[in-house]
């Protein structure tokens, strides 16, 4: 009786120590910080899905899955021999255009002037010997001493030579002055317009080439050499590295703790004991639900405000989608929020450790 006395009693010990020690982790659980503000989130970055300009087969990919690029930098070409083609063309025109503006502004060669003015003084030397000699048969006719059709003949010639003067006295006028405006105009926009031609084959032949829009990862290389690509398909996914952040939820409860430019440490479980630098860059104005990413089930039915905690440079070791905890501390000077945040990556946006 006394032995099972004795069990008793340390069963009931057990359990209350039991009880003791779940009462005592709940209420650790429980007890607030008011110091700091932990959240949980996860890695958040934008991405670009970089394509051609034009459509045409795809000629050569440079870049792998993973690759680090930056921006500017050649990823991948277009076949160019089609494109190459149009720009000669369009360049040849270009100068063929130039040329006859050139010859235009330039006006009549001096040979030119030089060569009218003689073939005017030439026919006005037919012009008056034809003159002459209408008005000797115009005088010997009435009496006899020329015929009516010589006089005719006589006149005719001398018409014709007078009109031949003309023409040539006005072609002479002509070499003088140069060419109109109005034809000087009219080559300057052709020339224009092929120039423009040209250039808008320039840029399609450029077009051929695809640069990096920015720093970032590939993440996904969509096509392959050979394919053909247009506009609307892009051929890489492209994780831009900066700017980088958590998005986190805060609840409603402790949004007026939370303040734009607050700085704050971020931490993964892929990097156990590292913290990155951080700082409070956007909260929501509106409210939601907890996301089912993030809910328990004390939280299903909790309003949350969305936050992003933009991160200092973090060397490529935050990737897209990682989990991560957020530390905010409260006892924060009430500073400007964008230079609060500026600040927070220390100048050198190297992470903390």
């Amino acid at each position: 009786m006394a032995v099972k006395s004795k069990k008793t009693l340390l069963a009931a010990a057990v359990v209350l120590v039991a009880g003791l020690g779940a009462g005592a982790y709940r209420y650790w659980r429980a007890a607030p910080d008011a110091s700091h503000l932990t959240l949980y989130g996860n890695v958040d970055i934008r991405e670009v899905y970089a394509a051609f300009y034009d459509s045409g087969r795809i000629d050569h990919m440079l870049a792998q899955e993973g690759d680090a690029v930056h921006e500017g930098e050649l990823i991948a070409t277009l076949d160019q021999s089609r494109f190459a083609d149009a720009l000669a063309t369009a360049n040849g025109q270009a100068a063929s255009q130039q040329q006859i503006l050139a010859a235009l502004l330039a006006g009549s060669r001096p040979e030119q002037i030089a060569q009218a003015k003689a073939q005017m003084d030439a026919l006005e030397v037919v012009y008056q010997n034809d003159a002459a000699n209408y008005n000797r048969y115009a005088a010997l006719a009435p009496h006899g001493a020329a015929t009516i059709q010589q006089r005719d003949d006589a006149q005719a010639a001398w018409l014709n030579a007078k009109q031949n003067y003309q023409a040539a006295r006005q072609a002479y006028i002509l070499a003088v002055k140069g060419p109109r405006a109005e034809d000087i105009a009219a080559a300057q926009a052709a020339y224009d317009a092929a120039k423009a031609s040209a250039a808008l084959a320039a840029q399609e032949y450029d077009d051929t080439k695809l640069y990096a829009p920015a720093d970032g990862i590939i993440e996904e290389r969509v096509q392959e050499p050979g394919d053909m690509t247009s506009p609307s398909a892009p051929v890489y996914v492209i994780a831009l590295t900066n700017p980088l952040w958590v998005r986190a939820y805060v609840p409603e409860s402790d949004l007026g703790r939370v303040r734009l430019g607050m700085t704050a440490s971020i931490s993964t479980d892929s990097y156990p004991g590292k913290t990155y630098r951080g700082w409070v860059g956007y909260i929501s104005p509106t409210a939601e639900f907890t996301p089912k990413t993030v809910e328990t089930p004390d939280l299903r039915a909790q309003l949350v405000y969305q936050l992003r905690v933009y991160a200092c440079n973090a060397q490529g070791q935050l990737q897209l989608g990682m989990p991560a905890t957020v530390s905010i501390g409260l006892a924060q000077p009430q500073t400007a929020g964008a230079a609060r945040g500026a600040d927070a990556c220390g100048g050198a946006n190297a992470p903390a450790t």
